[in-house]
């Protein structure tokens, strides 16, 4: 793995000001507090939380602020989590926030966790427990049975570290070949200069008797250190299973020693009659709780517990503090079945949970590779019961997919990352897992475990690695913010080891790989110096330039040289200068001119591989230049009624944008109708709107409106007569003629609406009521004046005749005689 800035184009200039970071990172150190991560999981209890992530947070981890900053070489695998101590005083080299690696080549390397940037290219120190002068040299080939399960091509250091804080000491356990003979070593360097401490390392063994007298003696040879090393009340732990594939002499150990003298105090074998019952927990340490108490779980074997065996194949330990002794267990019902089918617990480490509200306060929650959940009473574990596992606190069986990894925990939710399964996220309620969970991501598991960073209960990110790829899932949604994957091979991970796990601490994400150190974080930005939310009008330039800042997120130091291209999007708009090169200080800037078009435009500020800065700058209308019909025109209503539609007239600048604010008055040039709202003050979209309702007087109405300065313009609507309401009689009343002749004069009428307009087309009906007579046309629609005439012959006798004319409700009569 070569070291490298990632930044395509701007690495040169990055490279100048690298000088500068170093001097100003001391200062930026001091301005906020740091995190440490010091033993795996980030706690005794394995929760794998960081409550104290002030800088990354679901709105910044994305493929566009947050990705791959740096990298380390190193000499080997890297398997064990990196650790993390802020503010370390390194001899000759100043203060660093440090991050620990060790690897299969027996290496432990100290490196500046901030920057591999010029000083901080080498390591801050390096420590190889081999000598290959001697003959001591890492565990491998013949010296490493079982290489095709691990796919390990050394045994150095597995198990992640621990770091004491109060002695500055970290505990590393190294296998090595020491002349043809593998031994298991534990040393205590010190943190600042990788030197040993207390005393020498000692060698790791002992015998452990069973209860039948038989004895089983630790064999380097065979077992491996994968879980990780556990620190408590000034007692090392370490525990052992075998290389992978249950090779003879294969067992599941539990060692303590002393944390000043390094002698051993506390040995504990979990199968001593037949062996195997490894304890793997793919990396994850033993766990423990306030009162010191051990927690594990084992692989494969007998189970003899309940017939007075001291075998505790595919089961769940508590051991007490440094003596070892077993406290209690839980066995699952069908272990037998779990060790036949190598569907062991110990594919996953035990997590003891903050005390809960309910009957069962203390917790602790494991699963294994079948995917169920155990979540267990630590007062009171359960033992074993053949038939089920009901005495347990609960169970959730095939809930949650193979586990080859550890839970996480934050604020009351258990997160649980299945192999190829969905991370899911069950909520604590009462001391019990709530189903179903609360949250499923798209995303699956990997076969690593997941970790959490947030700030409290808030900003919480779940953090995680499947194949090549780091995730990070918001903590509530499980939905997936980032993914390696995502900025194609900007910041992919290479291959990676077994079982590696992520460490999150103060903004960057530490993954160690088979050839280093990943570093990720939010990378180098843009930001808004001045200029943002600006207001002008139209084809006018903005007041202020746009200035925009290059700097670095964690130092605040700025990085002159780099090429800043502005866009508004396509928005056609004019920048001044749309590419500018930062000035001595980072800053960036340039002018911008509106386009024709009055609206809010996102403008954005880029540069190669430094996160985006955007302003929201607005442009406003133009000096008001024309009235303009929006809507509302050539309608029609009865007399007395509204136009079904309001009449909108629009106020416009002289490229047709709208403005907000100014006052329009609504006349019907003395038609006598009424206007809903007059004057009316223009809406944002420079739009006037009312309502009008006509007089009394049918015929064409036109509504002008106006505004100040401004060329009025005209509506033309219509009203029409209401229903006929009043029929009038206007030729050929009283007449007399010979019985069977025409009259001389047609019988004519007039129909109108109660305001004497004229219905048109209305319904006209004329009837004798059978006198006899006969019409030329009784009934048929009355003119456009609301005329309707007919001719009448009267009957063929004498007499009077009375007609009647109707329309609707209305009616009048005429009366003829026949003589």
């Amino acid at each position: 793995m070569h070291k490298s800035l990632h930044f395509p184009s701007p690495v040169e200039v990055y490279g100048k000001v690298v000088g500068l970071l170093a001097v100003v990172l001391l200062a930026a150190l001091q301005l906020t507090a740091q995190v440490n991560v010091v033993t795996y999981h980030n706690d005794v209890a394995r929760t794998g939380l960081n409550p104290n992530e002030t800088l990354l947070t679901p709105a910044n981890v994305n493929k566009i602020t947050f990705g791959l900053r740096f990298t380390q070489s190193v000499d080997g695998y890297v398997v064990g989590q990196p650790l993390y101590l802020s503010k370390v005083t390194i001899p000759n080299l100043g203060v660093h926030n440090v991050v620990y690696v060790t690897t299969l080549n027996d290496s432990v390397y100290a490196f500046d966790a901030d920057s591999n940037a010029g000083p901080n290219a080498a390591p801050l120190w390096r420590v190889s427990f081999t000598n290959p002068a001697a003959g001591i040299i890492p565990a491998s080939g013949a010296f490493l049975p079982c290489p095709n399960v691990t796919l390990y091509p050394q045994a150095g250091i597995v198990s992640t570290p621990v770091i004491d804080q109060s002695t500055g000491t970290m505990y590393v356990v190294a296998k090595l070949n020491e002349n043809g003979t593998v031994v298991h070593r534990l040393y205590a360097l010190d943190v600042a200069t990788g030197a040993e401490k207390f005393a020498p390392p000692v060698v790791l063994g002992g015998t452990f008797t069973a209860g039948n007298g038989k004895e089983a003696t630790f064999n380097s040879l065979h077992s491996m250190n994968r879980p990780a090393l556990l620190l408590q009340n000034g007692i090392v732990y370490a525990a052992f299973g075998s290389n992978g594939c249950n090779d003879s002499g294969a067992y599941g150990w539990v060692l303590a020693y002393d944390a000043t003298t390094l002698t051993r105090v506390g040995i504990f074998n979990a199968a001593p009659a037949k062996g195997l019952a490894s304890i793997w927990q793919t990396g994850s340490g033993p766990s423990a709780d306030a009162n010191g108490n051990i927690y594990v779980s084992t692989a494969e074997a007998d189970f003899s517990a309940n017939l007075g065996g001291q075998d505790f194949g595919s089961s769940i330990l508590k051991l007490a503090p440094q003596t070892l002794t077993l406290g209690d267990y839980f066995t699952p019902f069908n272990t037998a079945q779990i060790s036949q089918l190598d569907q062991d617990l110990s594919a996953c480490g035990t997590v003891v949970l903050p005390d809960q509200p309910g009957p069962n306060p203390h917790l602790l929650v494991a699963s294994g590779k079948q995917g169920t959940v155990y979540l267990l009473d630590r007062d009171n574990m359960g033992q074993f019961n053949p038939v089920s596992d009901t005495q347990i606190v609960q169970e959730l069986p095939l809930e949650v997919g193979a586990m080859f990894s550890t839970p996480a925990y934050w604020n009351n939710t258990v997160y649980f990352a299945g192999n190829a399964h969905p991370v899911q996220a069950y909520t604590l309620n009462n001391g019990l897992l709530t189903t179903p969970p609360l949250a499923k991501s798209i995303a699956v598991g990997g076969g690593h475990p997941p970790t959490i960073s947030a700030k409290g209960n808030v900003n919480g990110l779940v953090w995680l690695i499947n194949g090549k790829a780091l995730l990070a899932l918001d903590a509530l949604s499980l939905k997936m913010l980032y993914s390696t994957n995502q900025a194609g091979t900007r910041d992919l991970l290479p291959t990676l080891a077994h079982f590696v796990t992520q460490t999150v601490a103060n903004g960057k994400v530490y993954v160690g790989t088979q050839t280093g150190l990943m570093v990720y974080g939010l990378l180098p930005r843009l930001t808004v110096a001045s200029g943002n939310k600006q207001t002008t009008p139209v084809t006018t330039a903005l007041p202020l330039p746009l200035k925009v800042r290059a700097s670095d997120p964690y130092t605040g130091q700025s990085f002159p040289g780099m090429t800043v291209t502005f866009s508004d999007g396509g928005k056609n708009g004019t920048f001044s200068n749309a590419s500018v090169v930062t000035d001595a200080t980072g800053t960036a800037t340039t002018t911008y001119t509106f386009f024709k078009t009055a609206r809010t435009v996102t403008i954005t500020a880029a540069s190669t591989r430094l996160a985006s800065a955007t302003f929201t700058e607005t442009g406003t209308p133009g000096a008001p230049k024309w009235l303009l019909i929006v809507s509302g025109n050539k309608q029609t209503a009865q007399v007395t009624g509204s136009l079904a539609a309001p009449v909108v007239a629009k106020v416009a600048d002289a490229f047709g944008n709208g403005l907000p604010g100014v006052s329009v008055t609504f006349s019907d040039g003395g038609a006598g109708g009424s206007f809903s709202a007059n004057p009316v003050v223009t809406n944002s979209l420079g739009q006037a709107s009312t309502t009008y309702t006509t007089a009394t007087k049918a015929g064409v109405v036109t509504i002008t409106p106006t505004s100040a300065g401004l060329t009025p313009l005209k509506f033309s609507e219509t009203a029409t007569p209401g229903p006929a309401a009043i029929i009038k009689v206007i030729g050929g009343n009283n007449q007399t003629g010979p019985p069977g002749t025409a009259l001389p004069q047609n019988l004519a009428v007039q129909v109108t609406d109660q305001f004497s307009n004229p219905v048109p087309g209305a319904s006209v009906d004329f009837d004798d009521a059978g006198a006899g007579g006969s019409f030329s046309q009784n009934l048929f629609a009355a003119d456009t004046s609301g005329n309707a005439t007919t001719s009448y012959t009267t009957p063929t006798v004498t007499g009077t005749v009375h007609i009647t004319v109707s329309s609707g409700s209305a009616s009048t009569a005429l009366t003829e005689t026949a003589q």
